[in-house]
């Protein structure tokens, strides 16, 4: 019996060296974040109204938008700001739909002050082209195929107001409530569901968290705003990388030394996600544009000595390299079941792993609730999907490996928003593993 114990806690000492991973860079560091948040939010200051409202521009990005423009369009003159103060350009980047149509339906419809830009192709092209057509004092970028919650312009504009030191910011973005109750489908719905719960986190606690302390790694390319002096002294957007937006970010923080954080109030709704196949193509193209500016910007302070003082280092060992070790994790159970290690032990230790992540989902959660009280609806909804805080941690581990999967890919010569689709690189690696078991047998014949 005592060599019994000897030898489980022997083995869980093993497994306890990998849990100190994740606790001490992820668990411990949520739970300190997630206390400053609650304490910065227990009187939230309210934004005075200037006595002249500056006139604005919107910039929207057209690709193939004809089913979702009008909507887009139309959610900028429901917005609470004065349309005779907003500028729209739309500006479309080589479409092959019938969006010209909606263009000139919405203009006949809204009255605003509109106009259609054509540009090369590529959003950082559109965004580039419209900049220097644009009038407003603030500039908005919004994605033409999400709509604005009808005060989000009218709270960035009065933080930029109040607020002289800030030089950008990015909204807070949700996938859309009403597509996700209308899902049929269950494996989509808990797919949308585990979205929805993530895009709250990850915005009204991740990146409040990254603002406090000026270190906000991307603005949303869905929905983005600058004041127009800022934008012009930078190198516009950077045309070669798939993460355009997150380039802007470090050009406007790390180059310039100007302050960029994210409104909470101001909220952008998108289209939740389509499949499993889109998440994957998603992911990866995040993870890349994300490596090609973390190369460009890292510089000389890449090294691990670098870790407490350059945030990008942490970010780089949270994002990349500590993807590797769980997915050691997984593997190296079953090599050990065969090492005849004991499967309650295994159990066991991934269930201690497994709740210290559930346990940071429940503290994000609360973090949410508190910020989205000036939105009853929404936090509504949000508080009927507490139940994901259950399988949140299994959904990031699979977007973990999607993300792994976008490093390796990364190093690819044709960088390009449309890669292979999960069932497509799925069915390749089947098709491999075949071939190579069919070559065996022929070997031993």
């Amino acid at each position: 019996m005592r060599y019994f114990w000897y030898l489980t806690v022997r083995q869980m000492g093993f497994w306890l060296t990998w849990i100190l991973i994740p606790i001490v860079v992820e668990i411990i560091p949520a739970f300190i974040s997630a206390f400053v948040l609650v304490i910065k939010n227990k009187h939230q200051d309210r934004e005075e109204m200037p006595m002249k409202l500056p006139f604005i521009t919107v910039i929207v990005p057209v690709y193939n938008s004809e089913a979702t423009l009008y909507n887009c369009v139309k959610s900028i003159k429901d917005s609470t700001y004065p349309s005779d103060l907003i500028q729209v350009i739309l500006a479309d980047n080589q479409s092959t739909d019938n969006s010209f149509g909606e263009f000139a339906r919405a203009q006949t419809d809204f009255g605003l002050h509109m106009q259609l830009l054509k540009t090369q192709k590529g959003k950082a092209n559109a965004l580039n082209a419209s900049i220097y057509q644009s009038i407003g004092t603030y500039i908005f970028n919004i994605d033409s195929d999400g709509t604005l919650e009808t005060n989000a312009l009218m709270n960035m504009v009065l933080k930029f107001e109040n607020n002289l030191d800030i030089s950008a910011m990015t909204g807070t973005i949700l996938p859309r409530k009403d597509m996700i109750k209308r899902t049929k489908k269950f494996h989509l719905r808990l797919l949308r569901d585990n979205e929805y719960f993530e895009y709250a986190q990850a915005f009204l606690s991740g990146r409040v968290i990254e603002s406090y302390s000026d270190q906000l790694f991307t603005m949303s390319g869905a929905f983005s705003a600058f004041r127009k002096a800022t934008l012009m002294k930078t190198f516009m957007y950077d045309t070669q990388t798939l993460g355009e937006d997150t380039e802007m970010t470090f050009q406007i923080r790390d180059r310039m030394k100007q302050k960029v954080l994210i409104c909470t109030d101001a909220i952008f709704y998108i289209e939740p996600i389509g499949s499993l196949d889109e998440l994957y193509r998603q992911r990866q193209r995040w993870q890349r544009g994300e490596l090609e500016v973390e190369k460009d910007y890292m510089g000389k302070g890449a090294g691990l000595k670098y870790f407490f003082s350059n945030f990008l280092v942490r970010r780089m060992m949270i994002d990349h390299t500590f993807i590797f070790p769980k997915m050691i994790w997984m593997f190296a159970s079953v090599v050990l079941l065969f090492l005849r290690y004991s499967p309650v032990i295994l159990g066991l230790s991934y269930l201690i792993i497994y709740g210290l992540y559930v346990s940071v989902s429940i503290v994000n959660f609360l973090c949410v609730e508190l910020l989205l009280k000036k939105f009853e609806n929404e936090r509504r909804f949000y508080s009927k999907l507490f139940w994901v805080v259950f399988c949140l941690p299994l959904y990031n581990f699979i977007c973990s490996w999607f993300r792994l999967i976008g490093s390796l890919n990364e190093s690819a010569e044709n960088k390009n928003w449309n890669s292979r689709g999960f069932k497509e690189e799925s069915g390749n690696i089947v098709k491999v593993v075949k071939g190579d078991v069919r070559n065996l047998e022929r070997k031993r014949n």
